[in-house]
């Protein structure tokens, strides 16, 4: 073999690494926005799950006020749904909602002193608040993810690996831009 040879030979490692090197950053940047989606997947089974608790406390007290209870529920359903397809333009839809009639029920609350007094009451709008402020973390540091893992394989020469295996774009988590402020339930109780 001459030095031709064994400059091709060389080229040709080095482009085999190169793209062993890309290939596995592509691999940890799903990866990463898979993690991502976990720990949104995570907070938003727990408060699904402390809804119920929150609804028939509130039933309790808010004989007259079915109407806001039951959209709570019908949004409870519908993020629940979007979540197991793992379709987020219609977990941010429902997402929207569902914070809509978190806010209504709260504002609500203000009109039954004895509801506003209850301590499971008070529990469980705490634990809805904190699960809030986290699925805003998370959501934030997923789309960040996303963002990267977009990028990564859009870049030169990494998409042409993104391409021979397949690698499609992530979608980001969006909400309604009225929905991107949390419910901040403390200050509607805050008197």
């Amino acid at each position: 073999m001459d030095i031709v040879g064994y400059a091709l030979f060389a080229v040709l490692v080095v482009a085999v690494l190169y793209a062993i090197i890309i290939y596995n950053r592509l691999v940890t940047l799903k990866h990463n926005v898979k993690r991502a989606w976990g720990n949104i997947d995570v907070l938003l089974k727990q408060r699904h799950d402390e809804l119920p608790k929150l609804i028939e406390t509130c039933r309790q007290y808010m004989r007259y006020e079915q109407e806001t209870l039951s959209r709570v529920i019908e949004a409870r359903s519908r993020v629940a749904q979007a979540r197991e397809a793992g379709d987020l333009p219609q977990l941010g839809q429902a997402e929207g909602a569902l914070r809509l009639g978190l806010g209504q029920l709260f504002a609500l609350a203000e009109n039954y002193p004895e509801l506003k007094a209850d301590q499971t009451f008070a529990h469980l709008q705490s634990r809805i608040s904190g699960l809030e402020n986290s699925i805003a973390d998370r959501r934030e540091f997923y789309n960040e993810s996303v963002n990267v893992y977009n990028i990564g394989i859009e870049q030169f020469p990494d998409v042409l690996v993104a391409r021979v295996f397949n690698y499609r774009e992530a979608a980001l988590l969006d909400f309604e831009a009225g929905e991107l402020t949390d419910v901040d339930v403390k200050t509607l109780f805050s008197s």
